[in-house]
């Protein structure tokens, strides 16, 4: 059964066409895609306030298993990214990321590999292992997200109860180019 995706990413990064070059790959049916809407849509959504643009988001992840966050160089950074992130474990999709500053934008340049953001959105575990606490780094401590209330979790280790762990413990990324994203995606998204 085909998954549908959801796309989380850096609008830069669809201007300089690196996103776009994973959204429209052809492992992909026009039937498989979901997650993604078109810059208007989403400015619109802006205009309105925050809550509008969680409305957005969320219906666009509803009828997802499978979100993939296309990171360039400030994706780590960006709040609504963080959210769509924190949003997918809550819904408990499946959670990526994919480096895209290898493919070459539209300026027929690479950059280089961007921060992960899963090393910066992380859970502050309870001390009973059942509930995380949305955390975002700062560059020197961690802080809640406050868009994102807590929320139940698969039971956690005692190793990780009453920690903040980054999402990169749990959450892998591929090198689009590097690990041949065309070929490979179908069996990264699982």
């Amino acid at each position: 059964m085909a998954k549908r995706v959801y796309f989380a990413f850096h609008y830069q990064d669809v201007i300089d066409f690196r996103a776009n070059v994973v959204r429209k790959h052809n492992a992909l049916t026009s039937a498989e895609r979901a997650g993604y809407f078109d810059a208007s849509i989403w400015e619109e959504s802006k205009k309105k306030g925050d809550l509008a643009l969680k409305r957005l988001i969320n219906g666009e992840l509803e009828n997802t298993s499978v979100t993939a966050v296309l990171i360039g160089s400030q994706t780590y950074a960006r709040t609504w990214v963080r959210y769509e992130i924190f949003k997918s474990i809550e819904v408990e999709n499946i959670l990526l990321g994919i480096h895209i500053n290898s493919i070459k934008g539209k300026d027929e340049k690479t950059k280089s590999k961007g921060p992960n953001p899963f090393d910066y959105c992380g859970l502050r575990i309870s001390d009973d292992g059942k509930k995380g606490a949305p955390i975002v780094w700062s560059g020197d401590k961690w802080y809640y997200f406050s868009k994102l209330d807590g929320f139940t979790i698969q039971q956690q280790p005692e190793k990780y109860r009453g920690k903040n762990i980054k999402l990169s413990t749990w959450h892998s990324t591929h090198d689009w180019v590097g690990n041949n994203g065309n070929l490979n995606f179908k069996k990264w998204i699982g």
